[in-house]
């Protein structure tokens, strides 16, 4: 066999049988699943799919005990002691809450997560050695708010009075001034609706239109992001403008959204998941970040609520969807 064939064939093989390789024989792992989306959600279906090229498969080597939290975010707590309960072997919690609701109901069952900040949260000591058991990533979601204001302001020409929608378990009074304090300098008017829970998202939206808003910002947050479909649907009734935290927020027919793919997250997820199950230690695994930001803008969208966009933010968009 020529060198050049060898090669070919030994990296088209090799990757299945060392993954296998990596399982006890025998044993079946157990996975806590404390997110804010369904069972069905792509996220998660594109998780089991990366963990299964490593060679844990569902109904095989894995089990997963799973917990939806989007519409009852006031049961993190409870959610996290039944997974605790039921032995999982390692738990993924996804943001702050449920984050800090299962490290408050073990300190030995390894956890790993995605949320805004895992430092500033005071989740973690620090992204290079997460201490104690928790280790996961930084989307620094509510990092780009402002840039986000910037390129709304900058989308809906004449813009004079806008509104965000800001989830109280994420956003502080410091960051939420700073936004108003932004937005006055470019001669906006900025008014802030708080939530706590997802029922109170459609009111929040119907208050900001009614106090004569014309453009949203829709600030980072895991539960405003699980229940993005809600935000969605209500500002398309209202003809609101509306921006978002995750490129394919826009590419799900919202208008506009910057910020990283949540495509990173189950990837990253499925690789914590297997280094943990392999049992390296939760210390040596640090705390991972986006490194690409992407701007999308929905042209059908913006056709549909009246607006011209200017060109030079068209040119400087990742994607446009006509």
């Amino acid at each position: 066999m020529r060198r050049r064939e060898f090669i070919a064939l030994l990296g088209a093989s090799v990757t299945w049988p060392f993954a296998a390789m990596a399982q006890e024989p025998g044993r079946t792992y157990r996975l806590g699943v404390l997110v804010p989306f369904p069972r069905d959600a792509p996220v998660f279906l594109r998780f089991l799919d990366e963990l299964r090229h490593q060679g844990f498969i569902e109904g095989q080597n894995l089990t997963i005990d799973y917990r939806d939290f989007a519409l009852h975010g006031d049961l993190s707590s409870e959610y996290a002691a039944e997974l605790v309960k039921a032995q999982v072997d390692v738990i993924w919690a996804g943001g702050g809450v449920p984050i800090r609701a299962v490290q408050q109901a073990t300190k030995t069952i390894p956890i790993f997560g995605v949320t805004n900040d895992m430092v500033r949260e005071g989740l973690v000591a620090s992204l290079a050695r997460p201490n104690g058991n928790t280790t996961g990533g930084s989307m620094f979601a509510t990092e780009l708010d402002g840039k986000r204001q910037e390129i709304l302001i900058e989308a809906v020409p004449g813009l004079r009075r806008m509104a965000a929608l800001a989830d109280s378990n994420v956003e502080t009074d410091e960051k939420l001034k700073a936004l108003k304090d932004a937005a006055r300098a470019r001669n906006v008017e900025l008014s802030i609706y708080r939530i706590a829970r997802p029922e109170e998202i459609s009111s929040a939206i119907d208050a900001a239109k009614a106090s004569g808003a014309t453009a949203l910002n829709v600030l980072g947050s895991p539960m405003l992001f699980g229940d993005r479909q809600v935000v969605m649907d209500r500002v398309a009734v209202l003809r609101l403008p509306a921006i978002y935290e995750i490129p394919e927020m826009a590419e799900e027919g919202g208008f506009i959204a910057y910020g990283p793919r949540f495509s990173w997250v189950p990837e990253l997820c499925a690789r914590l998941a297997v280094k943990l199950f392999r049992g390296i230690k939760v210390a040596d695994i640090p705390i991972e970040q986006p490194t690409k930001f992407e701007l999308v803008i929905n042209l059908k969208t913006a056709n549909a609520l009246g607006l011209t966009l200017p060109q030079t933010l068209l040119v400087r968009a990742d994607k446009v969807i006509e």
